[in-house]
Protein backbone atom coordinates (compact mmCIF):
# COMPACT_ATOMS: atom_id res chain seq x y z
CA UNK A 1 0.00 0.00 0.00
CA UNK A 2 1.41 3.77 -1.07
CA UNK A 3 0.96 6.53 0.43
CA UNK A 4 -1.76 7.80 -2.26
CA UNK A 5 -3.87 4.65 -2.11
CA UNK A 6 -5.67 2.27 0.22
CA UNK A 7 -6.19 -1.31 0.16
CA UNK A 8 -9.71 -2.62 -1.50
CA UNK A 9 -10.61 -3.69 2.01
CA UNK A 10 -9.96 -0.89 3.77
CA UNK A 11 -11.95 0.92 1.22
CA UNK A 12 -14.66 -1.57 1.45
CA UNK A 13 -15.13 -1.38 5.43
CA UNK A 14 -15.67 2.54 4.44
CA UNK A 15 -18.03 2.49 2.24
CA UNK A 16 -20.08 -0.50 4.39
CA UNK A 17 -20.07 2.27 7.13
CA UNK A 18 -21.49 5.17 5.28
CA UNK A 19 -24.40 1.86 4.08
CA UNK A 20 -25.34 1.14 7.49
CA UNK A 21 -25.17 5.19 8.84
CA UNK A 22 -27.60 5.53 5.04
CA UNK A 23 -29.86 3.22 6.59
CA UNK A 24 -30.24 4.30 9.76
CA UNK A 25 -30.58 7.88 9.01
CA UNK A 26 -33.33 7.08 6.46
CA UNK A 27 -35.06 4.46 7.88
CA UNK A 28 -38.42 2.51 5.42
CA UNK A 29 -36.95 4.38 2.64
CA UNK A 30 -36.28 0.95 0.34
CA UNK A 31 -35.97 2.36 -2.52
CA UNK A 32 -33.10 5.05 -1.55
CA UNK A 33 -31.32 2.46 0.39
CA UNK A 34 -31.30 0.71 -3.44
CA UNK A 35 -29.56 2.98 -5.57
CA UNK A 36 -27.51 4.64 -2.77
CA UNK A 37 -26.19 0.89 -2.22
CA UNK A 38 -25.66 0.20 -5.79
CA UNK A 39 -23.82 2.98 -6.39
CA UNK A 40 -21.97 3.38 -3.67
CA UNK A 41 -20.47 -0.22 -3.62
CA UNK A 42 -19.25 0.20 -7.31
CA UNK A 43 -17.35 2.52 -6.58
CA UNK A 44 -14.74 0.79 -3.85
CA UNK A 45 -12.00 0.60 -6.79
CA UNK A 46 -12.17 4.52 -6.98
CA UNK A 47 -12.09 5.20 -4.01
CA UNK A 48 -8.79 2.81 -3.49
CA UNK A 49 -7.36 5.15 -5.93
CA UNK A 50 -8.34 8.17 -4.23
CA UNK A 51 -8.34 8.11 -0.08
CA UNK A 52 -8.51 11.75 -0.19
CA UNK A 53 -12.25 11.08 -0.75
CA UNK A 54 -13.08 9.41 2.29
CA UNK A 55 -10.57 11.89 4.74
CA UNK A 56 -12.88 14.68 3.17
CA UNK A 57 -15.82 12.72 3.80
CA UNK A 58 -16.64 12.88 0.27
CA UNK A 59 -19.26 9.78 0.26
CA UNK A 60 -21.33 10.85 3.37
CA UNK A 61 -21.86 14.14 1.35
CA UNK A 62 -22.73 12.85 -1.58
CA UNK A 63 -25.45 10.74 -0.01
CA UNK A 64 -27.24 13.61 1.93
CA UNK A 65 -29.55 15.89 -0.08
CA UNK A 66 -28.19 19.42 -0.11
CA UNK A 67 -32.12 20.32 0.69
CA UNK A 68 -35.25 18.87 1.16
CA UNK A 69 -38.39 21.03 0.46
CA UNK A 70 -41.59 18.85 1.30
CA UNK A 71 -45.28 21.59 1.62
CA UNK A 72 -48.95 21.29 1.26
CA UNK A 73 -50.53 21.48 -1.86
CA UNK A 74 -54.01 22.36 -1.40
CA UNK A 75 -56.47 22.63 -4.50
CA UNK A 76 -60.36 22.36 -5.50
CA UNK A 77 -62.12 19.91 -7.49
CA UNK A 78 -64.66 21.10 -10.11
CA UNK A 79 -67.72 20.25 -7.38
CA UNK A 80 -66.05 23.17 -5.04
CA UNK A 81 -64.63 19.92 -2.78
CA UNK A 82 -61.35 20.92 -1.20
CA UNK A 83 -58.33 18.16 -1.76
CA UNK A 84 -55.04 18.61 -0.10
CA UNK A 85 -51.23 16.85 -1.66
CA UNK A 86 -48.14 16.57 -0.50
CA UNK A 87 -45.18 18.31 -2.49
CA UNK A 88 -41.52 18.01 -2.72
CA UNK A 89 -38.50 19.03 -4.44
CA UNK A 90 -35.23 17.04 -3.38
CA UNK A 91 -32.50 19.04 -4.40
CA UNK A 92 -29.42 17.03 -3.65
CA UNK A 93 -26.58 18.15 -5.30
CA UNK A 94 -25.50 21.91 -7.44
CA UNK A 95 -21.72 20.77 -7.36
CA UNK A 96 -21.60 20.43 -11.25
CA UNK A 97 -24.38 23.27 -12.35
CA UNK A 98 -28.11 23.71 -11.16
CA UNK A 99 -29.97 21.46 -9.59
CA UNK A 100 -31.96 19.48 -12.56
CA UNK A 101 -34.23 16.93 -12.47
CA UNK A 102 -37.92 16.13 -13.52
CA UNK A 103 -41.57 16.41 -11.22
CA UNK A 104 -43.71 13.34 -11.36
CA UNK A 105 -47.34 13.05 -10.20
CA UNK A 106 -48.14 9.52 -8.93
CA UNK A 107 -49.66 8.63 -6.26
CA UNK A 108 -46.88 6.19 -5.25
CA UNK A 109 -44.71 9.39 -4.95
CA UNK A 110 -42.52 9.98 -1.25
CA UNK A 111 -39.51 11.05 -0.16
CA UNK A 112 -38.22 7.77 -0.65
CA UNK A 113 -38.27 7.42 -4.40
CA UNK A 114 -37.53 10.98 -5.23
CA UNK A 115 -34.14 10.69 -3.27
CA UNK A 116 -33.57 7.80 -4.95
CA UNK A 117 -34.28 9.19 -8.31
CA UNK A 118 -33.02 12.68 -7.29
CA UNK A 119 -29.46 10.86 -6.48
CA UNK A 120 -29.60 8.60 -9.71
CA UNK A 121 -29.68 11.92 -10.98
CA UNK A 122 -26.50 13.41 -9.76
CA UNK A 123 -24.61 10.67 -11.41
CA UNK A 124 -27.01 10.53 -14.57
CA UNK A 125 -26.38 14.23 -15.19
CA UNK A 126 -22.79 13.81 -14.75
CA UNK A 127 -22.11 11.74 -18.06
CA UNK A 128 -24.09 14.00 -20.19
CA UNK A 129 -21.06 16.30 -19.12
CA UNK A 130 -23.17 19.14 -19.30
CA UNK A 131 -23.47 21.52 -16.25
CA UNK A 132 -26.30 20.39 -14.18
CA UNK A 133 -26.75 18.75 -10.79
CA UNK A 134 -28.87 16.53 -9.94
CA UNK A 135 -32.87 16.98 -8.29
CA UNK A 136 -36.31 15.79 -7.92
CA UNK A 137 -39.33 16.38 -7.01
CA UNK A 138 -43.70 16.13 -7.82
CA UNK A 139 -46.26 15.00 -5.60
CA UNK A 140 -48.70 12.03 -4.76
CA UNK A 141 -51.64 13.68 -7.25
CA UNK A 142 -53.17 11.76 -9.65
CA UNK A 143 -53.39 14.05 -12.56
CA UNK A 144 -55.50 10.58 -14.56
CA UNK A 145 -59.10 11.48 -14.48
CA UNK A 146 -58.94 14.98 -13.88
CA UNK A 147 -60.15 17.73 -16.25
CA UNK A 148 -57.95 20.25 -17.38
CA UNK A 149 -58.92 22.70 -14.72
CA UNK A 150 -58.42 20.64 -12.11
CA UNK A 151 -54.72 19.78 -13.39
CA UNK A 152 -54.39 23.21 -13.75
CA UNK A 153 -55.74 24.23 -10.32
CA UNK A 154 -53.36 21.82 -8.30
CA UNK A 155 -50.04 22.89 -10.61
CA UNK A 156 -50.84 26.86 -9.99
CA UNK A 157 -50.98 25.59 -5.99
CA UNK A 158 -47.57 23.30 -6.43
CA UNK A 159 -45.83 26.58 -8.31
CA UNK A 160 -47.50 28.82 -5.51
CA UNK A 161 -44.74 27.15 -3.46
CA UNK A 162 -42.10 25.52 -5.26
CA UNK A 163 -41.58 28.72 -7.14
CA UNK A 164 -38.97 30.75 -4.23
CA UNK A 165 -36.80 27.50 -4.76
CA UNK A 166 -36.32 27.22 -8.25
CA UNK A 167 -35.05 29.16 -11.10
CA UNK A 168 -32.57 29.15 -14.62
CA UNK A 169 -29.81 28.75 -12.29
CA UNK A 170 -30.65 27.64 -9.50
CA UNK A 171 -32.97 24.29 -10.12
CA UNK A 172 -34.61 23.59 -13.42
CA UNK A 173 -37.58 21.11 -13.35
CA UNK A 174 -38.91 19.09 -15.78
CA UNK A 175 -41.89 16.62 -16.38
CA UNK A 176 -41.86 12.53 -15.58
CA UNK A 177 -44.46 10.65 -14.56
CA UNK A 178 -47.80 12.29 -14.92
CA UNK A 179 -45.72 15.08 -15.72
CA UNK A 180 -46.46 16.26 -19.43
CA UNK A 181 -46.94 18.99 -21.96
CA UNK A 182 -50.02 20.04 -20.53
CA UNK A 183 -48.47 19.93 -16.57
CA UNK A 184 -45.32 22.00 -17.86
CA UNK A 185 -47.50 24.84 -19.50
CA UNK A 186 -49.59 25.17 -16.53
CA UNK A 187 -46.73 25.00 -14.01
CA UNK A 188 -44.29 27.51 -16.62
CA UNK A 189 -47.52 30.52 -16.58
CA UNK A 190 -47.84 29.90 -12.63
CA UNK A 191 -44.27 30.86 -12.27
CA UNK A 192 -44.41 33.65 -14.60
CA UNK A 193 -47.34 35.01 -12.95
CA UNK A 194 -45.40 35.28 -9.74
CA UNK A 195 -41.93 36.40 -10.59
CA UNK A 196 -43.10 38.45 -13.90
CA UNK A 197 -40.09 37.06 -15.85
CA UNK A 198 -40.02 34.63 -18.90
CA UNK A 199 -37.07 32.49 -18.66
CA UNK A 200 -35.88 28.89 -18.68
CA UNK A 201 -37.23 27.67 -15.39
CA UNK A 202 -38.88 24.19 -16.83
CA UNK A 203 -38.03 22.71 -19.44
CA UNK A 204 -40.07 19.82 -21.42
CA UNK A 205 -42.10 23.47 -22.70
CA UNK A 206 -44.17 23.73 -26.09
CA UNK A 207 -42.15 24.29 -28.69
CA UNK A 208 -43.26 28.06 -29.20
CA UNK A 209 -42.99 28.98 -25.93
CA UNK A 210 -38.86 27.50 -25.62
CA UNK A 211 -38.87 24.19 -26.02
CA UNK A 212 -36.36 22.01 -27.67
CA UNK A 213 -37.68 19.90 -30.83
CA UNK A 214 -37.36 15.59 -29.59
CA UNK A 215 -37.61 16.57 -25.79
CA UNK A 216 -40.65 13.94 -26.17
CA UNK A 217 -38.97 11.35 -27.31
CA UNK A 218 -35.48 11.72 -25.85
CA UNK A 219 -35.31 9.74 -23.49
CA UNK A 220 -36.52 6.73 -25.97
CA UNK A 221 -34.06 8.10 -28.88
CA UNK A 222 -31.69 8.27 -25.77
CA UNK A 223 -32.07 4.16 -25.13
CA UNK A 224 -31.56 3.00 -28.28
CA UNK A 225 -28.57 4.98 -29.51
CA UNK A 226 -26.62 3.06 -26.48
CA UNK A 227 -27.98 0.19 -26.96
CA UNK A 228 -26.98 0.20 -30.55
CA UNK A 229 -22.86 1.38 -29.34
CA UNK A 230 -23.65 -1.95 -27.01
CA UNK A 231 -24.29 -4.14 -29.92
CA UNK A 232 -21.32 -3.11 -31.98
CA UNK A 233 -18.95 -4.10 -29.01
CA UNK A 234 -20.07 -7.84 -30.05
CA UNK A 235 -19.88 -6.90 -33.83
CA UNK A 236 -23.26 -6.74 -34.16
CA UNK A 237 -26.34 -3.78 -34.72
CA UNK A 238 -30.07 -3.37 -34.02
CA UNK A 239 -31.06 -4.57 -37.51
CA UNK A 240 -33.41 -7.49 -38.18
CA UNK A 241 -33.44 -7.76 -34.17
CA UNK A 242 -36.14 -8.57 -32.11
CA UNK A 243 -37.15 -6.35 -29.53
CA UNK A 244 -39.36 -6.47 -26.01
CA UNK A 245 -40.08 -2.83 -24.61
CA UNK A 246 -42.39 -2.76 -21.10
CA UNK A 247 -44.60 0.59 -20.64
CA UNK A 248 -46.24 2.54 -23.67
CA UNK A 249 -45.58 6.27 -22.42
CA UNK A 250 -42.87 8.80 -23.77
CA UNK A 251 -40.02 6.54 -23.59
CA UNK A 252 -41.17 3.49 -24.82
CA UNK A 253 -42.78 5.44 -27.79
CA UNK A 254 -39.68 7.12 -28.43
CA UNK A 255 -37.73 4.01 -28.13
CA UNK A 256 -40.39 2.11 -30.33
CA UNK A 257 -39.84 4.26 -33.00
CA UNK A 258 -36.25 4.95 -33.08
CA UNK A 259 -35.59 1.39 -33.15
CA UNK A 260 -37.90 1.23 -36.09
CA UNK A 261 -36.16 2.87 -37.94
CA UNK A 262 -32.88 1.27 -37.23
CA UNK A 263 -34.25 -1.80 -38.48
CA UNK A 264 -35.12 -3.53 -35.13
CA UNK A 265 -38.85 -5.69 -34.79
CA UNK A 266 -40.41 -4.49 -31.81
CA UNK A 267 -42.85 -6.80 -30.52
CA UNK A 268 -43.67 -5.82 -27.38
CA UNK A 269 -45.33 -3.11 -25.12
CA UNK A 270 -47.15 -3.53 -21.84
CA UNK A 271 -49.04 -1.36 -19.17
CA UNK A 272 -50.19 -2.05 -15.56
CA UNK A 273 -53.25 -4.26 -16.83
CA UNK A 274 -50.83 -6.74 -18.98
CA UNK A 275 -48.46 -6.70 -21.97
CA UNK A 276 -49.59 -6.68 -25.96
CA UNK A 277 -47.67 -8.81 -27.96
CA UNK A 278 -47.36 -8.22 -31.93
CA UNK A 279 -45.27 -10.51 -33.93
CA UNK A 280 -46.34 -8.23 -37.12
CA UNK A 281 -44.05 -5.59 -35.49
CA UNK A 282 -44.90 -2.81 -33.69
CA UNK A 283 -44.07 -0.09 -36.25
CA UNK A 284 -45.78 3.13 -38.34
CA UNK A 285 -49.07 4.08 -37.24
CA UNK A 286 -49.09 1.25 -34.42
CA UNK A 287 -46.16 3.85 -32.92
CA UNK A 288 -48.61 6.60 -33.76
CA UNK A 289 -51.45 5.08 -31.21
CA UNK A 290 -48.86 4.48 -28.59
CA UNK A 291 -49.82 8.29 -28.45
CA UNK A 292 -53.03 8.41 -28.70
CA UNK A 293 -53.37 5.79 -26.01
CA UNK A 294 -51.26 7.94 -23.25
CA UNK A 295 -53.44 10.67 -24.65
CA UNK A 296 -56.72 8.70 -23.65
CA UNK A 297 -55.93 9.14 -20.12
CA UNK A 298 -56.20 5.28 -19.85
CA UNK A 299 -53.07 3.35 -18.25
CA UNK A 300 -54.23 0.49 -20.06
CA UNK A 301 -52.50 -1.52 -23.03
CA UNK A 302 -55.10 -3.51 -23.80
CA UNK A 303 -56.07 -0.44 -25.92
CA UNK A 304 -53.89 -1.57 -28.67
CA UNK A 305 -55.04 -5.24 -29.13
CA UNK A 306 -58.41 -4.00 -29.32
CA UNK A 307 -57.21 -1.25 -32.46
CA UNK A 308 -54.83 -3.80 -34.09
CA UNK A 309 -56.04 -7.28 -34.84
CA UNK A 310 -52.50 -9.00 -35.24
CA UNK A 311 -52.13 -7.97 -31.50
CA UNK A 312 -52.36 -10.58 -28.49
CA UNK A 313 -53.07 -8.99 -24.94
CA UNK A 314 -52.19 -11.15 -22.07
CA UNK A 315 -53.27 -9.75 -19.02
CA UNK A 316 -51.41 -9.48 -15.88
CA UNK A 317 -48.39 -10.38 -17.96
CA UNK A 318 -45.29 -9.12 -18.39
CA UNK A 319 -43.21 -9.01 -21.29
CA UNK A 320 -39.75 -10.92 -20.64
CA UNK A 321 -41.72 -14.27 -20.85
CA UNK A 322 -41.06 -13.39 -25.50
CA UNK A 323 -37.89 -14.66 -27.35
CA UNK A 324 -36.44 -11.44 -27.98
CA UNK A 325 -32.38 -10.27 -28.69
CA UNK A 326 -32.94 -7.07 -27.26
CA UNK A 327 -34.77 -6.28 -23.85
CA UNK A 328 -35.88 -2.45 -23.28
CA UNK A 329 -37.54 -2.14 -19.68
CA UNK A 330 -39.23 1.60 -20.07
CA UNK A 331 -42.07 1.46 -17.52
CA UNK A 332 -40.76 1.87 -13.39
CA UNK A 333 -38.42 0.87 -11.38
CA UNK A 334 -37.81 -2.82 -10.38
CA UNK A 335 -40.13 -4.16 -12.80
CA UNK A 336 -37.96 -6.70 -14.12
CA UNK A 337 -37.14 -9.14 -11.97
CA UNK A 338 -34.61 -12.57 -11.10
CA UNK A 339 -37.33 -14.52 -12.84
CA UNK A 340 -37.86 -12.52 -15.72
CA UNK A 341 -33.94 -12.04 -16.08
CA UNK A 342 -33.39 -15.72 -16.43
CA UNK A 343 -36.34 -16.15 -18.75
CA UNK A 344 -34.80 -13.41 -20.80
CA UNK A 345 -31.64 -15.00 -20.32
CA UNK A 346 -33.08 -18.61 -21.45
CA UNK A 347 -34.74 -17.31 -24.64
CA UNK A 348 -31.61 -15.70 -26.38
CA UNK A 349 -31.81 -12.09 -25.23
CA UNK A 350 -27.98 -10.86 -26.03
CA UNK A 351 -28.62 -6.81 -24.59
CA UNK A 352 -30.90 -5.41 -21.98
CA UNK A 353 -30.60 -1.50 -21.59
CA UNK A 354 -32.85 0.34 -19.25
CA UNK A 355 -34.92 2.92 -20.32
CA UNK A 356 -36.68 3.74 -16.61
CA UNK A 357 -35.02 4.58 -13.56
CA UNK A 358 -33.66 1.52 -12.23
CA UNK A 359 -35.98 -0.76 -13.63
CA UNK A 360 -34.31 -4.69 -12.74
CA UNK A 361 -33.68 -5.15 -9.76
CA UNK A 362 -30.44 -6.26 -8.27
CA UNK A 363 -30.90 -9.96 -8.35
CA UNK A 364 -31.98 -9.61 -12.36
CA UNK A 365 -28.69 -7.52 -12.98
CA UNK A 366 -26.87 -10.32 -11.09
CA UNK A 367 -28.33 -13.00 -13.70
CA UNK A 368 -27.47 -10.72 -16.69
CA UNK A 369 -24.38 -10.52 -15.36
CA UNK A 370 -23.55 -14.06 -14.74
CA UNK A 371 -24.75 -15.02 -17.87
CA UNK A 372 -22.74 -12.28 -19.68
CA UNK A 373 -25.69 -10.38 -21.46
CA UNK A 374 -25.12 -6.85 -22.24
CA UNK A 375 -26.57 -4.71 -19.52
CA UNK A 376 -26.71 -0.86 -18.99
CA UNK A 377 -27.99 1.13 -15.79
CA UNK A 378 -30.66 3.22 -16.66
CA UNK A 379 -27.98 6.57 -15.27
CA UNK A 380 -26.11 6.20 -18.59
CA UNK A 381 -29.16 4.73 -20.87
CA UNK A 382 -31.86 6.76 -20.50
CA UNK A 383 -29.96 9.97 -19.78
CA UNK A 384 -31.20 10.86 -23.39
CA UNK A 385 -34.10 12.81 -21.87
CA UNK A 386 -31.94 14.84 -19.91
CA UNK A 387 -29.48 15.64 -21.96
CA UNK A 388 -31.98 17.32 -24.47
CA UNK A 389 -33.32 19.08 -21.60
CA UNK A 390 -29.80 20.27 -20.88
CA UNK A 391 -30.39 21.43 -25.02
CA UNK A 392 -33.49 23.11 -24.27
CA UNK A 393 -31.29 25.01 -21.45
CA UNK A 394 -28.79 25.74 -23.95
CA UNK A 395 -31.24 27.07 -26.61
CA UNK A 396 -32.96 29.04 -23.85
CA UNK A 397 -29.79 30.91 -23.14
CA UNK A 398 -28.75 32.03 -26.28
CA UNK A 399 -32.65 32.56 -27.73
CA UNK A 400 -32.57 30.52 -30.41
CA UNK A 401 -33.98 27.13 -31.57
CA UNK A 402 -32.23 24.52 -32.98
CA UNK A 403 -34.22 22.39 -35.78
CA UNK A 404 -34.70 18.51 -35.44
CA UNK A 405 -31.35 17.27 -37.14
CA UNK A 406 -29.22 19.48 -34.87
CA UNK A 407 -30.83 18.17 -31.60
CA UNK A 408 -30.97 14.75 -33.01
CA UNK A 409 -27.03 15.09 -33.96
CA UNK A 410 -26.21 16.51 -30.41
CA UNK A 411 -27.68 13.81 -28.33
CA UNK A 412 -26.39 11.11 -30.94
CA UNK A 413 -23.12 12.38 -30.12
CA UNK A 414 -24.34 12.67 -26.06
CA UNK A 415 -25.25 9.29 -25.90
CA UNK A 416 -22.14 7.52 -27.63
CA UNK A 417 -19.51 9.82 -25.90
CA UNK A 418 -21.56 8.38 -22.46
CA UNK A 419 -21.48 4.97 -23.56
CA UNK A 420 -17.60 5.39 -24.25
CA UNK A 421 -17.34 6.99 -20.84
CA UNK A 422 -18.36 3.84 -19.01
CA UNK A 423 -15.87 1.68 -21.12
CA UNK A 424 -13.33 3.84 -20.67
CA UNK A 425 -13.75 3.77 -16.70
CA UNK A 426 -15.06 0.45 -16.39
CA UNK A 427 -12.11 -0.71 -17.91
CA UNK A 428 -9.22 1.62 -16.22
CA UNK A 429 -10.77 0.35 -12.81
CA UNK A 430 -10.69 -3.29 -13.33
CA UNK A 431 -14.08 -3.90 -14.46
CA UNK A 432 -13.86 -4.50 -18.39
CA UNK A 433 -17.15 -4.79 -20.30
CA UNK A 434 -19.17 -3.73 -16.96
CA UNK A 435 -21.51 -0.83 -17.94
CA UNK A 436 -22.80 -0.54 -14.02
CA UNK A 437 -19.70 0.06 -12.57
CA UNK A 438 -18.25 2.12 -15.29
CA UNK A 439 -21.22 4.78 -15.33
CA UNK A 440 -20.98 5.02 -11.52
CA UNK A 441 -17.39 5.59 -11.41
CA UNK A 442 -17.36 8.23 -14.41
CA UNK A 443 -20.57 10.18 -13.04
CA UNK A 444 -18.52 9.80 -9.61
CA UNK A 445 -15.48 11.44 -10.70
CA UNK A 446 -16.36 14.60 -12.32
CA UNK A 447 -18.88 15.43 -9.34
CA UNK A 448 -16.24 14.42 -6.48
CA UNK A 449 -13.85 16.39 -7.79
CA UNK A 450 -16.33 19.39 -8.13
CA UNK A 451 -17.06 19.06 -4.66
CA UNK A 452 -13.10 18.88 -3.59
CA UNK A 453 -12.70 21.91 -5.11
CA UNK A 454 -15.18 23.73 -3.76
CA UNK A 455 -14.47 23.14 -0.04
CA UNK A 456 -16.37 22.30 2.56
CA UNK A 457 -19.92 23.03 1.61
Amino acid sequence: MTTNTINRSSAKEYVESVMKEVVNKNPGEKEFHQAVEEVLFSLVPALEKHPEYIKAKLIQRIVEPERTIMFRVPWQDDKGEYHINRGYRVEFNSAIGPYKGGLRFHPSVNLSILKFLGFEQIFKNSLTTLPMGGGKGGSDFDPRGKSDNEVMRFCQSFMTELFRHIGPDTDVPAGDIGVGGREIGYLFGQYKRLKNEFTGVLTGKGITWGGSLIRPEATGFGVVYFAQEMLKTRNTDLQGKRVAISGFGNVAWGAALKSSQLGAKVITISGPDGTIVDEDGIKDEKIDFMLKMRASGKDEARQYADKFKSAKFFAGKKPWSVKVDVALPCATQNELNEEDAKELVKNGCICVTEGANMPCTPEAMEVFHSAKVLFSPGKASNAGGVATSGLEMTQNSIRMSWSREEVDRHLHNIMINIHNSCLKAAEEYGHKGNYVIGANIAGFLKVADAMMAQGLV
